[in-house]
C-alpha cells in the first residue's frame, strides 16, 4: 500500500506538457544564498546552482496524470485501491487514483525532481508564502546532492518502512526550512523545542483552505501529512541528541517503521518490528493480490477512524503487523488475511477488541455466530469471518476460500 502515493511524491520530474511558459519567479535569485544558509545549518557542501523552471497549476495536474501512467501499472493502482477498502481504511466509492492527483495538484507549491536534478516551483504571484516552500525543496536538493534520494525512497522494504523513510526526507526539508526562519529570527529550534511544537502544529492544520483534502478520508490526510508533521519531529529529536552529524544519519541508517518516526526514543534504541505470521489457509481458485505490512501508523488509523480519538493510544503498543489479499480468479471475490503481534497481554486484548469495532464500523452487517474472550466468528459483507487472539498476536481471516 502507499505505493502510488509514496512514488508520485518521490517522483515528481519536470512537465514534459506543451503549455504556455509562465513567467519566472523573482525567488530564484534567492537560490544561492539559501544554499549558502542551509550548508551552514547542514555542515553540508553546496552545490554551485540548482536548475530551476516554474509550472503553471494545470500543468502540474496534466503531468501527475501522465506521469502516474508512465510509473504506476494499472492493476497495481486497482491492487493497492482493494487493499485500502478491504482493510476498511477507505470507502467503497474511493477513487484512489483520481483522489491522489487531486490532492497532490491542490497541495502542491513547488517540486524537485530527483531524476534531473532540477526544481519547480508552481507559477503565482504569492511570493511571500511559496519562500518558505523553496527553502524546503532547496533542502531535497542539498540533501540529494549527498545521498540520492531516488535511490534512498525506494530502498524501503516494506510499506511502513517506505512511510518512514519518506518522513525522513519530507521531515528533515521541514525541519531546515522552520529553521531557515528561526536563524532571521536570531534563535534556533535546538534552544526552543516549545517552538518546535508550535511550528508543527501550523505545519499540520488546513484551515480550510484546501477543499480536496479536507474532503478526504482520514487515512489519505494522515499518509500526506505525517512524512511533514511527525518527521519534523522526529527530526527535532535527531537534531537535538546527535547535532549536525544527525542530518546524514538519517540517512545511513534509516528508521525501519514508522513507530520509530512517531517515537524517536525506539529509533535510537534500535527496537525493530517484528514478523507476523499470517492465518495458515489453503488457497485454491485464488490469485494472491497484494500484501504488505500494516505499523502503528495504520493501527493508529484504524483505532482513531472506529474507536474514537482515545483508542488511538493502543497502537503504540504495536510490534508488528502484516495483510494480504486474495482474489477469485474468476468472481473477483477477495479474501483479506490480518495478523499483528502486541507488546503484551493487555494490549493485544486492547486491539482484539477494537479490531472487532474495526470490522462492525467497515461493514453494513455484521452477523456474529460465536465469540468468546479470544475469539469472534461470524459472517461480514464479504463472507465469514473469524478474529482470533492468541497470547499476544492477533489474527483475522475475512473472506470465503
Amino acid at each position: 500500500m502507499r505505493r502510488l502515493i509514496a512514488v508520485l511524491c518521490a517522483f515528481y520530474v519536470g512537465p514534459a506538457l506543451a503549455q504556455e511558459a509562465p513567467a519566472r519567479s523573482p525567488l530564484f535569485d534567492e537560490i544561492a544564498e539559501i544554499l549558502t544558509d542551509l550548508s551552514q545549518l547542514t555542515g553540508w557542501k553546496a552545490p554551485k546552482k540548482v536548475d530551476s523552471d516554474t509550472i503553471t497549476k494545470d500543468g502540474l495536474k496534466g503531468f501527475l496524470e501522465s506521469r502516474m501512467q508512465e510509473i504506476v501499472k494499472p492493476e497495481e493502482v486497482r491492487a493497492e485501491e482493494v487493499a485500502l477498502k478491504k482493510l476498511g481504511l477507505v470507502p467503497e466509492t474511493f477513487d484512489l487514483k483520481k483522489m491522489t492527483v487531486d490532492l497532490l495538484t491542490e497541495q502542491a507549491a513547488a517540486f524537485y525532481d530527483y531524476q534531473k536534478k532540477k526544481l519547480f516551483i508552481l507559477d503565482t504571484n504569492a511570493t511571500i508564502t511559496q519562500k518558505p516552500v523553496l527553502v524546503h525543496e532547496l533542502a531535497h536538493a542539498l540533501a540529494d546532492m549527498h545521498v540520492n534520494l531516488e535511490k534512498y525512497i525506494l530502498k524501503g522494504k516494506s510499506d511502513d518502512a517506505a512511510l518512514a523513510r519518506q518522513a525522513v526526507m519530507e521531515g528533515q526539508a521541514t525541519w531546515l526550512m522552520s529553521e531557515h526562519l528561526m536563524a532571521r529570527m536570531g534563535t534556533s529550534l535546538r534552544k526552543s523545542p516549545e517552538m518546535a511544537e508550535a511550528m508543527n502544529r501550523m505545519t499540520g492544520a488546513s484551515g480550510g483552505m484546501f477543499p480536496v483534502f479536507d474532503s478526504s478520508p482520514l487515512y489519505l490526510r494522515e499518509s500526506l501529512m505525517f512524512p511533514y508533521t511527525k518527521g519534523f519531529l522526529f527530526q527535532q529529536a535527531v537534531i537535538v541528541k546527535m547535532d549536525k552529524p544527525g542530518f546524514l544519519e538519517v540517512f545511513k541508517n534509516p528508521p525501519q517503521s514508522t513507530q520509530q518516526i512517531i517515537h524517536p526514543e525506539k529509533y535510537f534504541a534500535k527496537v525493530q518490528p517484528v514478523k507476523v505470521a499470517l492465518p495458515k489457509v489453503e488457497v485454491k481458485g485464488y490469485d494472491d493480490l497484494v500484501e504488505g505490512t500494516l505499523g502503528e501508523f495504520d493501527h493508529d488509523i484504524l483505532f482513531r477512524q472506529y474507536g474514537g480519538e482515545a483508542e488511538a493510544k493502543w497502537a503504540q503498543k504495536w510490534r508488528g503487523g502484516q495483510f494480504r489479499v486474495y482474489e477469485h480468479k474468476k468472481d473477483k471475490s477477495t479474501v483479506l488475511l490480518y495478523a499483528s503481534e502486541w507488546e503484551d497481554a493487555q494490549a493485544a486484548q486492547e486491539a482484539f477488541r477494537l479490531y472487532r469495532l474495526v470490522l462492525k464500523g467497515k461493514w453494513k452487517t455484521l452477523t456474529i455466530e460465536s465469540e468468546s474472550a479470544g475469539e469472534v466468528v461470524g459472517k461480514g459483507d464479504d463472507g465469514p469471518f473469524r478474529l482470533k487472539l492468541e497470547g499476544t498476536r492477533l489474527t483475522s481471516l475475512e473472506g470465503k476460500l
